[in-house]
């Protein structure tokens, strides 16, 4: 794990310097747009809606869309005026109690590791929130902007950790816009629910759950693969694309160095072909195309001296012919 974010926890006079780790990744299954002919990646462009023209990075600019449609363009120099703070301070607020935190309002977790001499006054910490079994209220800058969030103290593998968990603001809550009217539950029917409750109950343990999409596509993928229902692009880095992409270059070369040459390059592919699977160093790799690019010079260089043989010959032909008529008409005069 890396470390995200360094300081310090302070409680009162007691400061805890910390490390910040992202306590959780995502394990969802992502696809990629791709040209369902080939297998090629969809590429997308920073366009302008109004001109149709491509934009560079460099001209983008940030913007704040008002309720009306218009738009306020907002400069580097607007954005550094506006508050934001890179303060590395953990700043305890106030414990309360757990139940009266919505889980709702929870965010993002990170695990807080002790660093330096601050061991001991982390267990200190840690032990007061058991203890007292409450979570403590504190604000913290993250990313320049600050936010409020709970420490509480969670149970794993590794020993007992103090996790930071960030929160949304109250007003990023939606209220819902619909009212839940039903009538109320018969007496037999609340007692059946009870006894539901009651056969179901149990104690909740994460690992009885698991994530059957992502092993479905992994399994699908497999088997397409197994199948050779794979599409090899050009740019495919993580299936030996770069050999593919070597010999694919190897090829042009050696067929262009053919074709200078006036010969048939229909069995180039065949040969260069069978070495696909090799694990040779790139200098070993290079020497090929070193080599074809010499061909091609020599190649060159010789078409080049065929080419200015048959012009000699040419001129030499033509003048012994010239030499010869010049004589027959003097023996004739």
């Amino acid at each position: 794990m890396r470390a995200i974010w360094k300081g310090a926890v302070s409680f009162g006079l007691v400061s805890v310097p910390v490390k910040l780790y992202a306590a959780t990744e995502s394990h969802d299954v992502s696809f990629r747009q791709v040209h369902a002919k080939d297998g090629g990646r969809i590429k997308y462009q920073r366009v302008c809606s109004l001109d149709g023209e491509e934009v560079a990075y460099a001209d983008i600019a940030k913007g704040y869309e008002t309720e009306d449609g218009e738009m306020v363009i907002l400069t580097d120099d607007d954005l550094a005026e506006l508050p934001s703070t890179s303060s590395r301070e953990i700043a305890v607020e106030k414990f309360v109690p757990r139940e009266q935190i919505d889980p709702m309002l929870f965010e993002k977790s990170y695990y807080l590791e002790p660093e330096g001499q601050g061991a001991k006054p982390y267990a200190l910490l840690r032990q007061a929130l058991k203890d007292a079994d409450r979570m403590a209220v504190v604000t913290v800058a993250l990313r320049q902007r600050t936010t409020i969030a709970v420490l509480r103290v969670r149970e794993t593998e590794a020993g007992e950790v103090i996790v930071l968990q960030t929160m949304m603001w109250p007003d990023e809550v939606r209220v819902p816009d619909f009212k839940v009217e039903v009538d109320d539950a018969k007496p037999q029917e609340v007692k059946m629910a009870h006894m539901l409750v009651e056969t179901l109950a149990g104690d909740f343990d994460a690992t009885e759950f698991e994530d059957d999409y992502a092993e479905a596509v992994e399994a699908l993928v497999r088997s397409k693969i197994e199948g050779g229902e794979v599409k090899r692009t050009e740019t495919s880095t993580k299936t030996s694309g770069e050999v593919v992409d070597l010999l694919a270059a190897l090829q042009k070369s050696v067929a262009a160095a053919k074709s200078a040459r006036g010969e048939d390059d229909s069995d180039s592919g065949s040969d260069s072909g069978s070495d696909s699977g090799s694990d040779e160093s790139d200098d070993d790799d290079e020497k090929p195309a070193r080599k074809t690019a010499a061909k091609k010079s020599t190649a060159k260089k010789s078409t080049a001296k065929k080419t200015a043989a048959k012009k000699t010959a040419a001129k030499k032909s033509t003048a012994k012919k010239t030499a010869a008529k010049k004589t027959a008409a003097k023996k004739a005069s």
